[in-house]
C-alpha cells in the first residue's frame, strides 16, 4: 500500500475497543470472524479489521471498505469514475450498489461501536486513493499509471 496516498481520516485509526463491544457486533448482524487476535468484521459486501493490542483493547487496522473475492479493495478516485484496487494489481469500477453498502456498513459500523459521524463523512463516498490531475505530464495525468493497475482483460 506504500505505492500510493490513503486517507485514514473517515476514522480515527487510535481509537480502541473493547472485546465486548467487538464481540457485540455479531448480535447486531455483523459476520465476526476471528483468528489470533485479529477479527474480521463484514456486512453487505464490506468489512473492516481489528487487531488485539496488548492492552487486551483492538484496534482498526484496515477501515471500512469494500471486498471483492473475499479479500479487502481500496477505493480510488480516477476522476472520472471509482474504482476498486486490490493488493494484488486488480482494477474493477466501482458500482453505485458498491458505494450504497459501504456508506451503509460504515453507518452501521459507526453507530455500533459508538464512533461519531462528521458532516463531510456524511456527505457520500470518501475515496482512500485519489491520485490524478488533468494537466498533461504532471503526476496522475494517466490515472492507471499513476496506481499501476490492470483491470480484468488488459493484456501486458
Amino acid at each position: 500500500m506504500s505505492d500510493f496516498s490513503t486517507l485514514n481520516d473517515m476514522w480515527n485509526v487510535n481509537e480502541r475497543f473493547s472485546q465486548k463491544a467487538i464481540e457485540s457486533l455479531a448480535a447486531l448482524g455483523f459476520g465476526v470472524g476471528s483468528t489470533r487476535g485479529v477479527v474480521r468484521v463484514e456486512k453487505y459486501g464490506c468489512g473492516a479489521e481489528f487487531r488485539k493490542e496488548g492492552d487486551g483493547q483492538y484496534q482498526m487496522t484496515v477501515m471500512p471498505t469494500i471486498m471483492l473475492k473475499g479479500k479487502f479493495t481500496r477505493l480510488w478516485d480516477a476522476g472520472y469514475q471509482k474504482f476498486l484496487l486490490t493488493d494484488d494489481g486488480l482494477k474493477m469500477p466501482a458500482l453505485a450498489s458498491h458505494l450504497a453498502n459501504l456508506r451503509k456498513f460504515n453507518e452501521e459500523l459507526r453507530t455500533a461501536l459508538g464512533v461519531p459521524t462528521f458532516y463531510n463523512e456524511a456527505l457520500g463516498s470518501v475515496s482512500q486513493v485519489s491520485v490524478y490531475d488533468r494537466v498533461k505530464g504532471r503526476l496522475g495525468d494517466v490515472p492507471d499509471k499513476t496506481v499501476a493497475r490492470t483491470s480484468p482483460g488488459d493484456s501486458h
